[in-house]
């Protein structure tokens, strides 16, 4: 029974993201009618579903952190070459379109993901714990990129409104390429350690072995799956995305809201990951999936929008308003202070989701 179980899970699993991607070839683009909206909505669900089963199994195959940098590399990747199509259509609501979708994953990875993953593994096994050095180092890295690059062009003069100059996004996009491959290296050359799963003794935990680990081959085809799954679930969130909208706007919502939406169904897998690891006591994994998903938005889409900008036209706004400005520096204070003891209780996961919900209700009702 349990090998008929695991064969029907493989098949399923593996078909779902081949079907999503055909589908997506057949509606990008389109206006969708109601039946076909639900037929997607479907398939994009069973896609992020399929995307966590084989980004587990890679993450099996590779072990951790690799396995945690794998998924949140390829959402961001992904989601970045969304937001370039998405800018490339123009219109006025593009120009703030990388800023709110940047801002939007920083909040969802750093407050919603976090406290959930706190949360859960705290009420599940006492206390949650994890590395602070690693966790440190990931959370410094996030609070030095979303700075440089979405506080200080508010504050800039070389041009008018929130923007920067060409040099100075230049340097943005540069410093947010090395710092992002400094990053990368110390989590999975230098110091692997600190990323590692620990025990409540403070030791790394041993590889787990309550299950065989994937041959390389299923390890590369379960790669190639994934990425079908991450293509399906963002551009199958992009075709439900006017239907969406059409539902804030007869909500009387702010159109941001659409935006924050769609940010939460590309996000959708790393959040069921993280869910999962603080579960089986991997909090670390669970934090390796948050901060890196957020400092990889970051890293990848500023340079990447900086060299969009040299062919696109219409301003780039990247600076945040006060209001958002206040809740990144709160976010940054609260995750300091989670992190240093290394150890957190159901409080502080509540203080994030705390901080999470007022962004939502802002976003709601600016």
């Amino acid at each position: 029974m349990i090998a008929r179980l695991r064969s029907l899970t493989n098949r399923w699993t593996s078909l779902v993201p081949v079907l999503g991607v055909i589908l997506l070839i057949f509606t990008w683009g389109r206006d969708l009618s109601g039946p076909v909206v639900a037929v997607v909505t479907v398939v994009l669900a069973g896609a992020v579903l399929a995307a966590v089963h084989h980004a587990e199994v890679v993450a099996h195959r590779v072990g951790e952190p690799f396995g945690s940098l794998v998924l949140a590399v390829a959402v961001t990747i992904i989601e970045v070459a969304l937001i370039v199509t998405l800018m490339a259509d123009g219109g006025d609501k593009s120009s703030t379109l990388a800023r709110d979708t940047v801002f939007a994953a920083v909040m969802i990875t750093c407050n919603g993901i976090v406290g959930l993953s706190l949360l859960v593994g705290s009420l599940r096994h006492g206390t949650a714990v994890f590395n602070p050095e690693g966790t440190g180092a990931a959370l410094a890295t996030v609070a030095t990129l979303a700075t440089l690059s979405l506080v200080l062009p508010t504050f800039t003069t070389s041009k008018p409104g929130p923007e920067f100059s060409g040099v100075q996004l230049t340097f943005a996009a540069l410093s947010s390429l090395v710092l992002y491959g400094l990053f990368v290296a110390t989590q999975t050359v230098r110091h692997r350690d600190y990323f590692l799963p620990i025990t409540r003794q403070g030791e790394v935990m041993s590889e787990d072995h309550h299950a065989d680990v994937p041959t390389a081959r299923t390890a590369r085809i379960s790669l190639v799956l994934l990425g079908l799954a991450l293509v399906a679930v963002v551009g199958l969130a992009k075709g439900v995305s006017p239907t969406i909208e059409s539902g804030v706007a007869a909500a009387g919502l702010p159109h941001a809201v659409v935006g924050v939406i769609i940010a939460l169904l590309v996000l959708l897998p790393e959040t069921i990951a993280a869910l999962r690891s603080a579960r089986r006591d991997r909090v670390q994994t669970s934090l390796n999936l948050a901060l890196g998903s957020a400092m990889a938005s970051i890293g990848l889409t500023i340079p990447a929008v900086a060299l969009a900008s040299t062919w696109l036209s219409g301003p780039l706004v990247l600076g945040l308003g006060s209001t958002h400005m206040v809740l990144l520096a709160l976010t940054v204070v609260v995750a300091s202070l989670t992190v240093v003891p290394g150890r957190a209780t159901p409080l502080q996961g509540g203080v994030h989701l705390v901080l999470f919900a007022a962004y939502l209700e802002l976003a709601v009702n600016p």
